[in-house]
């Protein structure tokens, strides 16, 4: 009986160590809200090891389009918030459910499109290419999904004075869907299509696309990282989140940023503000 009673209280031993240590993981745990693009590129997959092997603390991944990303941070749903649609961001700080908002890195957007380029508007000057687009009503894919590349490329429309939810025809077409199937999209249909770098070096089907615009400022893809406000939603993990912040924006985070490469080009260039915005 003494052997058998032993024999019970090393197995309830063990599972309350087991319990112990399942909770302590889940402690050392955060949930990031991201979008699709920034999933898509690989990056994270690079990261994140990375900054586990230094802190121990794991991140869960959340890949949505920019508006779902911010709608569920604003439910307190995440700890951390990493995108790249700017001024909804400044926006969600403002309104208070952020502490603060960091630069972290940039990659640029391309226009992506036929290589016998159509509509003529190889260069760099994107204002000029969507005019030339939209004037010769050539094929133009969108991805009409909210997403930050959409709200991008949106706001280049007006930069181009066209108000496309006026003049847009059939040659204008909503994906609806994430990156990698607009450019399958646009591939398939040999149309011009908006993309951020790192999605496009991604891509391997390209068929007959290729970049016919890049280079002008206009086109910077800013990316921020931002903590849920613990004020407002207690259950976030406010240190282990600013620890990640931390990270993103020190030496170590911005070298490993650095150093991703996608058959040897690299996607994002880090640019941490320290101070916050």
């Amino acid at each position: 009986m003494a052997v058998r009673r032993l024999s019970v209280a090393f197995a309830l031993l063990c599972g309350l160590a087991a319990s112990v240590a399942a909770s302590s993981a889940e402690d050392r745990a955060i949930v990031m809200a991201t979008t699709t693009a920034t999933q898509e590129s690989g990056l994270l997959d690079y990261l994140l090891p990375m900054f586990r092997e230094k802190t121990g603390i794991e991140v869960t991944v959340i890949a949505r389009r920019a508006d779902e990303v911010l709608e569920g941070a604003r439910r307190g749903e995440v700890d951390v918030v990493l995108m790249h649609a700017r001024p909804q961001e400044e926006k969600f700080v403002a309104d208070g459910f952020a502490v603060k908002r960091f630069d972290v890195m940039y990659n640029d957007y391309v226009l992506i499109g036929p290589k016998s380029d159509p509509a003529g508007v190889k260069g760099k000057d994107i204002a000029a290419a969507l005019k030339a687009i939209e004037a010769k009503g050539a094929p133009f894919v969108t991805r009409g999904d909210r997403s930050g590349t959409h709200a991008a490329e949106l706001a280049l429309w007006i930069v181009a004075g066209i108000d496309i939810a006026r003049t847009k025809g059939a040659w204008y077409r909503e994906a609806k869907q994430d990156m990698a199937s607009a450019l399958d999209a646009a591939r398939t249909a040999n149309a011009y299509v908006l993309s951020d770098r790192g999605s496009w070096i991604a891509f391997r089907d390209r068929g007959d696309l290729d970049i016919v615009v890049e280079g002008d400022k206009r086109l910077l893809n800013q990316y921020g990282v931002m903590l849920v406000n613990p004020a407002k939603f207690p259950n976030v993990k406010k240190e282990l989140g600013q620890d990640f912040v931390d990270w993103l924006i020190s030496p170590d985070g911005q070298a490993a940023i650095a150093g991703y490469k996608v058959d040897g080009q690299q996607l994002f260039f880090p640019n941490a503000d320290k101070s916050g915005g």
